[in-house]
């Protein structure tokens, strides 16, 4: 039961991806992929504070968002295929500026989202 959890929550993160995705086609760089993997990354530290701190979700709801929404949505295998087009397209500039910018952006997004849910929910 929870593969057909984790399969339905995937395929909606997918789904969400696709659709950012097509929204920026016509752009030289790959800011979608970049998109997703900062506001994946501080969704994913939003869930995982308020799971820390409000910790009453079912383990099938945890499947469900963390591990199959959130796991279809992010896109960490894109973002290394978008960086390594970038370098044999010749710009290895931007390629250190697109992973240097997605790594750093995605951990402070992380975190961002975790002091957001404890703020919100008024816990040290």
């Amino acid at each position: 039961m929870s593969y057909w959890i984790v399969f339905l929550g995937a395929g909606l993160g997918g789904c969400l991806r696709h659709f950012i995705n097509t929204l920026s086609k016509s752009l030289t760089l790959p800011w979608a992929t970049f998109f997703i993997n900062v506001t994946g990354s501080m969704v994913m530290g939003m869930t995982v504070a308020y799971l820390a701190h409000r910790g009453n979700l079912s383990q099938n709801w945890r499947l469900f968002f963390a591990t199959g929404v959130l796991g279809g949505y992010t896109t960490f295998s894109t973002f290394s295929l978008d960086a390594a087009v970038l370098i044999e397209k010749g710009k290895p500039g931007a390629a250190c500026a697109y992973i240097a910018g997605s790594v750093l952006l995605g951990l402070l997004g992380l975190f961002g989202g975790m002091r957001a849910v404890g703020f919100l929910l008024k816990t040290p």
